[in-house]
């Protein structure tokens, strides 16, 4: 198994930067990597319980992930299991992300991202690219 981290310095305030990663109108605007939109969901990190959404690219692609939202600690962490389904809508192996919110001496926030139990050096790859665009967006709404 293989595990990712990211982060990003955002100028926010903890509070901000964790509404806009759990309420679902504010997560509908970040949530995927860019040139990807929500088509479907039940989407909302407010509350433990079972989260799916299906993210759909200019081709009109689909790529549906779906899992259970572990813990939130506002406004410090969410977390939250994540698999890929297939064509036949079978989920995939099941990895865990967490969210950690870190106030900044500034007044801002880092945002620390852990995709952990990825089942190989590829699906970490391409995990880090899509959750690096995927915060992009999130930067660019919450900053």
């Amino acid at each position: 198994m293989t595990d990712l981290t990211l982060t990003r310095d955002l100028r926010s305030a903890p509070e901000k930067v964790f509404e806009f990663i759990t309420r679902t109108p504010h997560l509908l605007t970040w949530w995927g990597p860019e040139g990807m939109h929500i088509s479907e969901h039940a989407l909302s990190f407010e509350t433990t319980g079972p989260w799916m959404s299906v993210m759909t690219n200019a081709a009109g692609q689909n790529y549906k992930v779906s899992g259970q939202v572990t813990h939130v600690d506002p406004p410090h962490s969410i977390g939250f299991t994540w698999a890929w389904h297939d064509e036949n809508d079978r989920r995939g192996v099941e990895s865990h992300v967490t969210i950690k919110l870190v106030p900044a001496q500034n007044g801002g926030t880092r945002v620390e991202l852990n995709h952990v139990d990825l089942p190989d050096d590829e699906s970490a790859k391409n995990h880090q690219q899509g959750w690096s665009s995927t915060l992009n967006k999130l930067q660019k709404l919450a900053d």
